[in-house]
């Protein structure tokens, strides 16, 4: 054979090897992305059935005992709420303790290798016990249940497939995604909520990227079949401040920084005060803090529930600052509470509405000191949604994404990445850290197992 027609042959069979790899590949990849398509759209008609079915519980709660006399009513309002959260514990506790919280650290710890994840308790518990404890009043949001739900699914199509365990892994991570945009009917978020605050790590990043994306463009469309479109709070739409305004929003993140440092700090304690419950006290804690949340909700009911019907109200209603404040005090206390407790739901809707009366509040005193800036407390109050989850969470692009999608005020977008920018500078400044990395190393160190030294260097763990 001359050195030509060797030459040919040698680049022909590595022309046929390319091309063999390239099927395979592409088959790997379709089938995660048509795996990824069909989770995500389970995701989105199980999650917006928890969503419909969690508010239908919670409005018939309120329209039932709106029915009742004075003094029955608030007997009622006690009864039934700390019977309901008491189910959703006693659900919780037997059959699927890992239900606990939000979710969203167990999902982390799954995809990091700590923690096993059995799908067939996960979803059902979570379901029955989100709706109990979210349908009684607690401020608690529905988007860790969804999360935790949706990775749940993602495991359990995955197991139907019989997939490999890097495929199993896409398939958790992007049904956590599609988990979030099911919440909040926020897909964009969705996606980069996954690789902005979970950061897990695959052998192929595209591949997952492109999985993530799909499930949670399916999960969307799944939600709005079953509860239409429109965002999640319809709010006015505003326009873009001027540019001379933007360093209301800088201070606006700075406040909403330090809060949210020590918002994070204050949850830990709750949840290490209800650590040191044990026996009886332990086994009436739902019963203790849902009686609680009904009397709560008996007597100011806006202090109560996730808080998005808060938000409109607050739009809507004219209140005095101290009245906003005085608020905004009540709901930090009992976000505190019924989150320490351990009861699944999720903080998201509940740090929306928080940031909302103080940033209303702020906005009221920026316009009675300058009266001539021009700018609507409104427009604060939407800049201090997204500062506020940033700072929480320590993802910025993930809070400026599910603010504008939430509210649909994109032309806002400008003065909500200021805020979210401040917000996050000046939480890590203060030595705040993602508050779902610390959830996960506290729920790690429980379980004795060594927390890994961080890598990045805003403090999270390299998952």
């Amino acid at each position: 054979m001359t050195p030509d027609s060797h030459s040919f042959v040698s680049s022909l069979l590595a022309s046929r090897m390319r091309f063999r790899r390239f099927l395979e590949a592409s088959e790997g990849l379709n089938l995660v992305l048509l795996w990824a398509a069909i989770s995500g759209l389970m995701v989105g008609l199980v999650g917006g059935a928890f969503r419909w079915l969690t508010s239908a519980t919670l409005n018939g709660r309120v329209r039932w005992l709106a029915s009742l006399p004075q003094g029955p009513e608030l007997v009622a309002s006690v009864l039934l709420s700390s019977g309901m959260v008491a189910l959703g514990f006693y659900l919780m506790r037997r059959f699927a303790p890992d239900t606990s919280g939000s979710g969203i650290p167990q999902i982390e710890g799954w995809l990091a290798g700590f923690f096993p994840l059995f799908w067939w308790r996960v979803l059902p518990v979570k379901f029955l016990a989100g709706i109990l404890t979210l349908g009684s009043g607690m401020v608690m949001g529905r988007e860790g249940p969804t999360i935790q739900m949706g990775g749940a699914i993602g495991q359990m199509v995955s197991s139907w497939f019989q997939a490999s365990t890097e495929q199993a892994r896409v398939l958790v991570a992007a049904c956590a995604g599609a988990g979030l945009a099911t919440a909040f009917n926020a897909p964009l978020a969705g996606i980069v909520f996954v690789f902005e605050e979970m950061r897990p790590t695959f052998q192929n990043r595209l591949r997952a990227y492109q999985a993530v994306t799909i499930a949670c463009i399916t999960a969307t469309i799944g939600l709005q079949l079953l509860l239409g479109k429109g965002p999640t709070i319809e709010l006015a739409q505003f326009g873009a401040p001027p540019l001379s305004s933007l360093w209301v929003f800088v201070l606006l993140g700075l406040a909403c920084g330090a809060i949210g440092y020590g918002f994070n700090r204050l949850l830990v304690w709750s949840l290490n005060c209800f650590a040191t419950l044990h026996g009886l006290p332990l086994r009436l804690t739902g019963l203790g803090v849902g009686g609680f949340i009904g009397l709560v909700s008996w007597l100011y009911p806006p202090a109560t529930n996730s808080g998005e019907n808060l938000v409109l109200w607050a739009f809507d209603t004219v209140e005095p600052i101290h009245t906003l404040l005085l608020l905004c005090s009540l709901r930090f206390a009992l976000t505190l509470l019924c989150y320490g407790s351990g009861a699944p739901g999720g903080i998201f809707a509940p740090l929306l509405s928080i940031a909302t009366l103080f940033s209303l509040g702020l906005g009221q005193l920026t316009i009675n000191s300058l009266p001539g800036l021009l700018l609507p407390p409104e427009v604060l109050a939407i800049a201090g949604m997204g500062a506020f989850v940033a700072a929480t969470i320590q993802s910025p692009l993930t809070a400026i994404l599910l603010t504008t999608e939430i509210t649909s005020n994109y032309q806002l977008i400008l003065p909500i990445m200021v805020s979210c920018s401040a917000a996050t500078l000046i939480a890590h400044g203060l030595g705040s850290r993602p508050i779902y990395t610390v959830l996960l190393e506290r729920q790690l160190a429980k379980a004795g197992i060594a927390v890994p030294t961080p890598k990045t260097q805003n403090g999270a763990i390299d998952l």
